[in-house]
């Protein structure tokens, strides 16, 4: 099993947030920090100071960390062109000495596109699969070599496919809740496929989707890593879980909900373990206040030593 810490800086957070969240969970262990890539959060009401961009803000913390892994949960296809941001990861990963995954995703707020002038097509699952390939692709060409395609949404023309990142391979995360196309696509093209925010009694079924895919595509499936994504409030005691609820807006019953990841180190001991039983490899921590680093610090010295690995 592997750990990491996501958070979502379009709720509110600077690079200097970001930045303690990274480093803390360095220290104590955590195995990756990753981040949403979002330009504002739901809604009508902003906090400052702002968004902050996911590729940029990966930049600074690959020379700012030095063994975590980092990466984006999830880019959208909407943001970048594929060629671009396949040189923007591979120079991050360089930056990072091999350390960055992407997650890839079809995007999904619309409002956020209007707010910023970026199209937002009604069919984007073309789009995910075409940048899927171009992204892949380049990263994929021997040097000296060149790179082209010819697709509905994208052409490229004797690309140099240049930068080539540091690790052989990338990871590349894909998830989502659709029963056919997107565990298709991941099976095709994904090391991680994500489930986002199940319930413990969704689960058997999502990787039993996935299973079916990489059959009907000749993939082992043992060769992709399950991960999924939840919301947290660790504390001590109830008292605490309470007092970060409320940071949020939250009461501690609205928390309890029996989906999100709630409690002392026992009980989310307790969570994970049945995680493990069903067939996760990886789980996200969700920590939506990024002021509250000691957060991630009760999180690293106390639950993490417990959980399997």
């Amino acid at each position: 099993m592997e750990y990491c810490v996501f958070v979502e800086p379009q709720l509110g957070a600077s690079y200097a947030d970001q930045l303690a969240f990274a480093q803390t969970a360095e220290r104590l262990g955590f195995d990756g920090f990753f981040r949403s890539d979002h330009y504002m959060r739901s809604g009508r009401s902003q906090q400052l100071p702002g968004p902050t961009d996911a590729w940029t803000t990966l930049a600074g913390l690959a020379r700012e960390t030095s063994r975590i892994r980092l990466g984006t949960l999830v880019s959208s296809v909407t943001f970048r062109h594929p060629g671009i941001l396949a040189v923007q990861v591979a120079q991050v990963d360089d930056m990072s000495g091999g350390r960055v995954e992407l997650g890839l995703g079809a995007g999904w707020m619309e409002q956020e596109h209007r707010a910023y002038g970026i199209p937002f097509p009604a069919k984007r699952f073309d789009l995910l699969e075409e940048q899927l390939v171009v992204v892949t692709g380049l990263w994929a060409t021997p040097v000296d070599e060149t790179f082209s395609f010819d697709g509905r949404h994208y052409r490229l023309e004797d690309s140099p496919a240049l930068p080539k990142p540091a690790q052989p391979r990338v990871p590349l995360i894909v998830g989502g809740r659709g029963p056919r196309r997107t565990p298709e696509l991941a099976a095709r093209f994904a090391t991680e496929f994500n489930l986002g925010f199940p319930a413990l009694e969704e689960i058997p079924e999502r990787l039993a989707n996935l299973r079916a895919a990489c059959e009907r595509v000749g993939r082992d499936p043992q060769t992709l890593k399950f991960s999924l994504a939840m919301s947290t409030f660790a504390g001590a005691d109830d008292a605490a879980v309470a007092r970060r609820a409320a940071k949020l807006g939250r009461s501690l019953e609205e928390v309890r909900d029996g989906v999100n990841i709630v409690g002392d180190a026992d009980e989310i001991g307790e969570r994970i373990a049945r995680y493990a039983e069903l067939g996760i490899h990886r789980v996200y921590f969700q920590l939506l206040d990024l002021q509250d680093v000691d957060h991630v610090e009760y999180l690293g010295a106390e639950v993490l030593p417990g959980l399997p690995r």
